[in-house]
């Protein structure tokens, strides 16, 4: 009886191999049949970087080399995360038996912003093709990897993106897989693939003039409040004036910066040194307040004395946490 049960597990196993194999050679021979399109892209032009409205203006030349001419890119080809396609050229040439076709493209995508350790964010600007006439089983992209794939002298030159440097431009192909069949009632599985040529931007920019920008605002209104404390104690209408305006023109600030950001649940470089710098703006309120005790108590040497130690504390913290928090950031950059 333990004979028969062994013999039967082992064809059981002979046979689900056999199944397996039967299929993994289906795909093989499905994939071989379907035709195989090269294609290529050079990037002329990347402005009008919106990062509150999460979007850019691209232009380029994308081109396709196939033998099929049943293809149909020019009615058929599709950028899904773009929000505006603009065809402004297109020729078609046949030669050989090889159908080759190029297209100019202006296009207005759809992005998502890293603003986490902004101004020292890198972005990646991400463009994605399919063709909506034929699926991955008659249809896949190879990409065309000879010459360059834009304009690197006038990217160097920051004619192709103004303010921004090109660092790289990688260029994959794929597929893309969706969770339904379209209601397409002959295809039993809710799941249809379809080739997939992806172009990755990868974008920095020059940080330091940027963050003197963004935040020399803000390092004025902490310097203001700080003066407080070489204030005669005496003084105090002057002292406690200097700190709440320097601390509405900390929030003034932060908001002209987020104005110009996308907005985002996490706390990010910007938040953190605004709270910090309203932080010790208060510290210097409080200060000014103890300082204003020992001078109703008539101790102004120890007011004075009182002054110059917090301050130079005050000042010490400020300076090493905001290098601590800048530090962090281009490390974390860095380290994608």
């Amino acid at each position: 009886m333990k004979k028969a049960i062994t013999l039967f597990v082992f064809i059981l196993f002979l046979v689900a191999g056999h199944a397996q194999e039967l299929k993994s050679d289906t795909n093989r021979r499905a994939k071989s049949r379907a035709e195989k399109v090269m294609v290529g892209i050079y990037i002329t032009s990347i402005h009008d970087i919106d990062f509150k409205a999460k979007e850019y203006e691209i232009h380029f030349w994308i081109w396709f080399r196939y033998k099929n001419r049943n293809f149909d890119f020019g009615r058929f080809l599709e950028i899904p995360n773009a929000k505006t396609f603009t065809k402004l050229l297109d020729s078609t040439h046949i030669a050989n038996d090889s159908v080759y076709m190029q297209m100019k493209v202006q296009c207005t995508m759809k992005d998502s912003w890293k603003v986490s350790n902004y101004p020292f964010d890198r972005q990646t600007l991400r463009i994605s093709f399919e063709n909506s006439q034929f699926n991955s089983d008659s249809l896949v992209f190879i990409e065309d990897t000879v010459g360059d794939h834009y304009d690197s002298i006038s990217a160097s030159k920051g004619r192709v993106l103004s303010g921004w440097n090109v660092d790289s431009v990688v260029i994959r192909s794929g597929k893309k897989e969706y969770k339904t069949n379209f209601g397409n009632a002959a295809v039993s599985q809710a799941k249809e693939s379809y080739s997939t040529f992806r172009i990755r931007i990868n974008i920095s920019r020059p940080v330091w003039g940027l963050f003197l920008k963004t935040f020399l605002g803000m390092y004025i209104a902490f310097l203001i409040a700080f003066v407080c404390f070489y204030i005669h104690p005496d003084v105090i209408d002057a002292r406690f004036g200097l700190s709440v305006g320097s601390l509405f023109a900390v929030v003034g600030n932060k908001y002209i910066i987020d104005s110009s950001l996308p907005e985002t649940t996490s706390f990010t470089l910007v938040d953190t040194l605004h709270g910090l710098t309203l932080f010790m703006i208060f510290i210097v309120v409080a200060a000014t307040a103890i300082s204003l005790k020992y001078i109703k108590q008539n101790k102004i040497q120890k007011a004075r004395r009182y002054d110059k130690i917090v301050g130079l504390i005050v000042f010490i913290v400020y300076l090493l946490a905001n290098i601590w928090f800048i530090y962090d950031a281009i490390k974390t950059v860095d380290g994608n």
